[in-house]
């Protein structure tokens, strides 16, 4: 081909398409300080390059990599009918590092994806600011990401998300419910609200009872328990780890307390928990009152005021609670693993 054919004074652009190569270079340097922040030992190479690189922290004798990627769902939503974006990075932060921490994962470094029409800097920059700040909530480092601009993709004003986060556990130390026996004892910490799951229910329920998010609930703007960013697990159940033994964690996403506890279950075993042990958020039971859901569809969808589980033997639950309560976790004794009835659920809830 002829290379005069690419010097046309009045030929097409890329920014004519719709792909701004300057604002996605703006974007970077924009965000280039946020992620200095949640640098860590370990890291070789963060934004910028091709590829992110990482040193395994010499101080595991035989690590396992555990490795973690999700979405903030239709929460996204009602961050743009709000248009409320400075929240919404930890919650993509927080969907994965507490999902590696569940088999006992320190996790040490995040990538993030970012994707929309057309690449609004300051709106993203807010966005990648909460990403970096859960990282620095999560003690990983924001190592990378992806910035796709593309035309027509997205409606306008809106954007997609998905994170990975990357973790080490000493391969002695993972923790995936194996020594989870009956007689054990159900711990359950407190959510900071709905987290980033069952937002498809939440906005059916304001549809069809034409909520005003402005209303007051409990004291306060109900868009702002809406929007309350998932809680970040990591630090303290970590330096839980260091001192008692922790049979088995479950992070309480998609699914509920129905569906997720019994992913670090055997099959003889159940959990039986006890909802008058936790009181109930005034927004769960708001949703319940006005959808009209039933108690075992709050169970299934949400995490109705507990975001993660944990297991322990019943002689080590107050001295778990008691280093939770120092640490700055609300946590309560919620439950009791016994046998398994032939046909019964995994989590019962009385």
């Amino acid at each position: 081909m002829n290379s005069s054919n690419f010097a046309r004074p009045s030929g097409l652009t890329y920014k004519d398409s719709g792909v701004d190569i300057e604002a996605g270079d703006a974007l970077v340097e924009r965000i280039k300080p946020f992620a200095k922040r949640t640098l860590r030992a370990g890291v070789l190479a963060g934004i910028g390059g091709f590829g992110g690189l990482f040193e395994v922290p010499k101080k595991y004798q035989e690590p396992v990599l555990v490795s973690g990627t999700d979405g903030v769902g239709t929460k996204l939503k009602l961050a743009f009918q709000l248009n409320r974006h400075d929240t919404i990075g930890q919650d993509l932060v927080a969907m994965s590092v507490n999902d590696i921490l569940a088999q006992g994962a320190e996790p040490l470094f995040f990538l993030d994806y970012f994707a929309c029409g057309k690449l609004e800097v300051e709106t993203a920059a807010t966005v990648i600011q909460g990403i970096a700040a859960g990282c620095e909530l999560a003690g990983c480092a924001l190592i990378g990401g992806e910035t796709a601009e593309m035309p027509e993709m997205y409606p306008a004003g809106e954007y997609d998300l998905a994170g990975f986060a990357v973790g080490a556990v000493e391969k002695s130390k993972i923790i995936d419910g194996h020594a989870i026996a009956a007689g054990d004892v159900v711990l359950g910490l407190a959510s900071s609200g709905i987290h980033a799951n069952g937002y498809s229910l939440v906005r059916r329920i304001l549809q069809q009872e034409q909520v005003d998010l402005a209303d007051q609930l409990d004291g306060h703007a109900l868009a702002d328990a809406l929007m309350a960013p998932t809680r970040i697990y990591v630090k303290p159940v970590l330096a839980l780890l260091e001192k008692i033994t922790v049979k088995g964690i479950a992070h309480i996403t998609g699914g509920g307390l129905l569906e997720n506890i019994p992913r670090m279950l055997a099959d003889p075993l159940c959990a039986e928990l006890d909802q008058h042990a936790w009181p109930l958020p005034p927004l769960f039971s708001w949703l319940a009152e006005r959808g009209g859901v039933a108690d075992d569809e709050m169970h299934r969808v949400f995490n109705c005021g507990i975001g993660m589980v944990l297991v322990v033997s019943a002689q080590h639950a107050q001295a778990a609670l008691a280093e939770l309560a120092a640490a700055g976790e609300t946590a309560w004794l919620i439950g009791k693993i016994r046998a398994r009835v032939e046909g019964e659920a995994q989590t019962i809830v009385i």
